[in-house]
């Protein structure tokens, strides 16, 4: 791979975000909301209920954390669809840049956004409801990790998914966290799931982040060996996904599809 290729991926998503308004404010104003709506939440929930302890780091963190994933996989397929909508995707690709210098690109440019977005919402929920990462400790670092990759490959996903049935199949890429969060534990313990769910469950790596979380806020001692899995299946699902999209070009590339793809759909 070509640095420099990977670079001007990078810097088209700079200038393109940097220079509208309308893609910086709704890419803080609504992650923003969800702090401050789940602040006021926890607020709540400890002045009703202050004996059952503090809900900051419990609730507030969750939703922080799951945030993230949710950031940095959109980050991801917005770069792609920008392409798209623009009609620059072939353009793209009728240069020498390969498929997994492309994706490093929109991969690289996610991190970039994501962690401005975490940092204004880091500084949110601190400033004005109190939430300390310390109550954590070095866990954050594993629990942070797993997050960011796995929301990576659900961003690749994404993108595969949408190259191969065009444009129109946004519309299945939108929903993916929310079809995951039931299983994911975000706001309840992986033991009151069915038996089923809880199978599905250990399968992906936020469960065990967020079981961690409530481990850490209840006083225990966080399974290392959970941790390991969630970091190590967050790693095998960005290179299935990688993978995927490679095959998913590789095919509209030899079917003719791809010539097609300014379409509303590909079929």
């Amino acid at each position: 791979m070509q640095p420099e290729r990977i670079f001007a991926i990078v810097l088209r998503q700079w200038y393109l975000t940097s220079g509208s308004l309308t893609r910086i404010i709704p890419m803080f104003i609504w992650f923003g909301i969800d702090i401050v709506l789940w602040g006021f939440i926890t607020r709540y929930f400890n002045s009703v209920n202050a004996a059952s302890g503090d809900y900051v780091p419990v609730l507030l963190g969750t939703i922080l954390l799951w945030d993230l994933l949710v950031r940095v996989m959109q980050g991801t397929t917005m770069a792609f669809m920008e392409d798209t909508w623009s009609r620059n995707f072939l353009n793209l690709f009728a240069t020498p840049m390969n498929t997994y210098e492309y994706l490093s690109g929109l991969v690289l440019s996610s991190i970039l956004t994501s962690c401005l977005v975490v940092v204004f919402m880091l500084l949110l929920a601190t400033s004005v409801f109190g939430l300390s990462y310390m109550a954590y400790g070095m866990m954050m670092v594993p629990f942070v990790m797993a997050l960011f990759l796995f929301g990576i490959s659900l961003g690749v996903l994404g993108c595969a998914v949408m190259l191969r049935l065009g444009p129109a199949a946004e519309w299945f890429v939108w929903p993916i966290p929310a079809l995951i969060s039931p299983f994911a534990c975000v706001f309840y313990p992986k033991a009151i799931l069915p038996h089923w769910m809880q199978v599905v469950s250990s399968v992906f790596p936020p469960s065990y982040v967020f079981e961690g979380m409530r481990t850490i806020t209840a006083g225990g001692q966080v399974d290392a060996a959970g941790m390991y899995t969630a970091v190590g299946l967050a790693f095998g699902y960005i290179l299935l996904a990688c993978l995927l999209f490679a095959r998913v070009y590789y095919h509209a590339l030899k079917s003719g599809l791809i010539a097609r793809y300014s379409a509303e759909t590909v079929s």
